[in-house]
């Protein structure tokens, strides 16, 4: 008989660990400028959390099919209130150097990787718990994502105003610990979700070779992480550089950045929702179009032109509406042409070459502003923006992401030699 609590358990976790992910993005910035004065010190905290983060979310794949994507989930969470706690209670006893702040910062990366790989590996064994279709369940997911996403930041400004930015790091801390006890609790009488032998003597290279041979083989899965890859750098770049710069020149004010995220996100959780209600009956390959065209490159041209606000803002709710239904369906695709075996690995790496860009978006954005100006940066980036994502209107072959799994070909097996 089917069961939605570990569905929605794993949906009220996911929003715990993401509203608490968004006070640390907030909290570990402030607290390495308002301690060290430095804007050097403040980038290299970035990158000490995501490269470890990619690399560990790689390497997570093969462990994540063998041990189980549930304790994998459950021990990263654990884990990471301490990598994280130690944060605060270190600094309020006058022992955190720079260097080992850093390898804090770098610890609760490497925990964050295969966490969040672990939990995306869930999905396939919550929903047919559940007994929902795919679309549904990642339509919620994209829900909860970005609407704990908005609140999980508006809060953090609240919390690191009023509690400071190492305090604030102690409710980051928690918020894992609470996710983590949600997680076990939901999923305790789930089916175990390892799809590996333990006495499996394939070595760990040759496994994590599988995951990488079944991604490059199926060209709709490669294709997805590559366009997002791309999407997510273009992205960074308009959201760290892009958008400040153009508030700044027609406001002055910062208070106009938070608006156009708060309305593109707030309406992005709307098309989520309806998204989880309707995306199972929508033609994927149509809908995917329309809604990049509607999300994609009008949002770049409006900034880009001497426009009201209040056109910035109608666009920015269209825009949002419409990217609400991209998650839900390329989600749902991906994890129906996984094959159990192998959805560790692949989930990792496909998420892993999902962020692998994206350290860059504000290098991008801030060279395209200082070398050609505001308005052409927009509309370069727009231009890239609309390229990459309407290829799929060339490529027959993304049709298929209108195939469901009953008429669905079996999907092709790994090969243990990697060939």
């Amino acid at each position: 008989m089917s069961s939605r609590r570990p569905l929605y358990g794993w949906l009220t976790a996911e929003a715990i660990s993401l509203a608490g992910t968004r006070v640390s993005m907030v909290a570990l910035p402030w607290f390495v400028l308002t301690t060290t004065g430095s804007a050097t010190k403040t980038g290299l905290v970035a990158v000490a959390e995501m490269l470890p983060l990619v690399v560990l979310k790689v390497l997570g794949g093969p462990v994540i099919d063998r041990v189980g994507a549930r304790r994998v989930a459950i021990a990263c969470d654990l884990l990471s209130v301490l990598a994280v706690g130690a944060i605060p209670l270190l600094h309020e006893t006058g022992r955190l150097p720079f260097p080992v702040f850093l390898l804090l910062v770098a610890l609760a990366g490497s925990l964050r990787g295969p966490g969040d790989a672990a939990k995306a590996a869930l999905t396939p064994a919550v929903v047919a718990e559940a007994g929902v279709p795919m679309e549904r369940a990642t339509g919620l997911h994209s829900t909860v994502e970005r609407t704990a996403g908005m609140l999980g930041t508006a809060a953090a400004g609240g919390l690191v105003a009023w509690l400071g930015a190492a305090e604030a790091l102690v409710v980051d801390a928690l918020s894992f610990g609470l996710s983590a006890a949600v997680l076990a609790w939901a999923t305790s009488a789930l089916r175990p979700v390892r799809t590996e032998d333990a006495d499996d003597p394939t070595p760990y290279p040759a496994r994590l070779r599988e995951g990488w041979t079944f991604l490059r083989g199926d060209r709709i899965l490669l294709g997805i992480a590559v366009m997002v890859s791309l999407t997510n750098l273009l992205d960074l770049a308009y959201a760290a550089v892009l958008v400040p710069v153009w508030a700044e020149a027609t406001t002055g004010s910062a208070a106009t950045v938070g608006l156009v995220f708060a309305t593109f996100g707030g309406a992005a959780a709307v098309g989520s929702v309806c998204a989880a209600a309707w995306a199972a009956r929508l033609p994927r390959y149509r809908t995917y179009l329309i809604a990049f065209l509607v999300c994609g490159a009008p949002r770049f041209v409006v900034f880009a032109l001497d426009v009201p606000l209040w056109s910035v803002l109608a666009v920015c709710v269209a825009g949002g509406f419409a990217a609400g239904f991209l998650n839900p369906i390329l989600g749902a695709v991906m994890y129906e042409r996984i094959p159990e075996p192998l959805m560790g690995r692949v989930t990792s790496l496909n998420t892993a070459m999902c962020f692998a860009l994206m350290p860059f978006g504000g290098l991008l954005g801030g060279l395209l502003v200082a070398g050609v100006g505001l308005s052409p940066a927009l509309l370069i980036v727009g231009a890239a923006y609309f390229a990459v994502t309407m290829l799929p209107a060339v490529d027959r072959r993304w049709r298929e992401i209108d195939v469901r799994p009953e008429a669905a070909p079996a999907p092709v097996p790994a090969h243990a030699s990697g060939g």
